[in-house]
């Protein structure tokens, strides 16, 4: 019998990710490999629409905000003094947390979302909080996680996620 998306196993998805207004938000091909059984590595929603499926199984579904990348959050977006942020800054550029704060703790993505002479606002929601999205993919793999995997409860491999590897 073909391998199944459950607990314990690797799924790996072709996947293709729209806005609400139809615009690709990822690579045209895109590919991801996850853990199976509730690790975080894909939509919650899309796991369950996945579970128990094989190769070739294709879900498509809507995903409002709180399915997806959340609701947006105005209590992330914060203004920050112009100083503790390197001399070459744009729009759009990304830190993981607040330069200058030295809060370890903080790993959340924030983006530069705008600046003036003296102040940078910089906002930490994801670019699509708030958003709804559509979210199509197809079982392309699936495998028995190696304990190394179920260990650190994430994939591992050429389509895991970037920080898949240790």
């Amino acid at each position: 019998m073909a391998a199944r998306a459950e607990a314990a196993t690797v799924v790996t998805v072709a996947y293709e990710i729209r806005d609400a207004d139809g615009r690709l938000l990822d690579d045209e091909g895109a590919t991801v490999a996850y853990l199976h059984g509730g690790h975080g590595g894909i939509f919650p929603k899309v796991e369950a629409a996945l579970e128990g499926h094989g190769p070739g199984h294709e879900v498509a579904l809507s995903l409002e905000p709180e399915d997806a990348f959340g609701d947006y959050d105005p209590m992330l977006l914060r203004v920050e003094p112009r100083e503790s942020f390197p001399d070459v800054l744009q729009e759009g550029m990304r830190f993981e947390g607040v330069p200058g704060e030295g809060d370890p703790g903080d790993t959340r993505i924030y983006t530069v979302t705008g600046i003036t002479d003296d102040k940078v606002v910089v906002d930490g929601n994801h670019p699509l909080a708030g958003e709804r999205v559509w979210f199509k993919c197809r079982i392309v793999e699936v495998r028995e996680a190696s304990p190394d995997e179920l260990r650190h409860g994430h994939a591992h491999g050429e389509h895991a996620p970037e920080d898949g590897e240790g």
